[in-house]
């Protein structure tokens, strides 16, 4: 995964993240699956499904869970 400095993730838009408060950098897709992996291990069932959400909207088919 590519490096995401301090000045890199202060000059995102706030749609590049998942959460708000500029929580879970979404700017990538790797970016976006350590969100999902992240969200899952440290949030709630509520950061849970908005994070899934954000990331489904920005890379569809990510984020489904394979059966």
């Amino acid at each position: 995964m590519a490096k995401l400095t301090s000045k890199a993730r202060n000059s995102l838009k706030s749609s590049s993240f998942a959460l708000p408060g500029r929580k879970y950098p979404i700017p990538d897709k790797n970016h976006a699956r350590a969100a999902l992996s992240r969200v899952s291990e440290f949030g709630d069932s509520e950061q849970k499904a908005k994070v899934r959400a954000k990331v489904r909207a920005k890379y569809p088919g990510m984020g489904k869970s394979r059966k």
